[in-house]
């Protein structure tokens, strides 16, 4: 029972925050004198992992298991790039680096996405058949 109002919470969650979250890092990415996040982020590619996780997860969680998946990540993942490439038309350096981790950052909240959905509910592991 508390799995399933837990995936419906992060469900609603997920549906409200992706479309903001995709504008903060449009945002993020393409601002010439872009807010400097490292005193608490740390390094730079933690931040572009960081955030490309966010927007692959919630993806996940909100499109579910199925083949439109793929398609979204590979969105995700395009976003990622072409931003990095807009960046060299405003005042901002491309970087290759950044680009690998936004890619390893939406395949490991694709992952953990469907980690959380396929998570089993309580009592199901182990449980032995009702006996008639």
């Amino acid at each position: 029972m508390w799995k399933a109002r837990l995936v419906r919470f992060i469900y609603v969650l997920s549906l409200w925050l992706f479309w903001p979250g995709v504008a903060l890092i449009v945002w993020g990415e393409l601002t010439p004198c872009a807010p400097d996040l490292s005193s608490i982020l740390g390094w730079d590619k933690f931040q572009h992992f960081i955030a490309y996780f966010g927007l692959a997860s919630m993806a996940t969680v909100v499109i579910g298991l199925r083949r439109q998946l793929a398609l979204a990540i590979l969105g995700v993942i395009l976003l990622g790039g072409l931003l990095e490439i807009l960046q060299a038309f405003t005042g901002r350096d491309p970087e290759v680096l950044d680009f690998v981790a936004n890619c390893l950052g939406a395949l490991a909240g694709t992952l953990a996405g469907a980690v959380f959905l396929l998570l089993p509910s309580p009592g199901t592991l182990g449980e032995r058949p009702p006996s008639d």
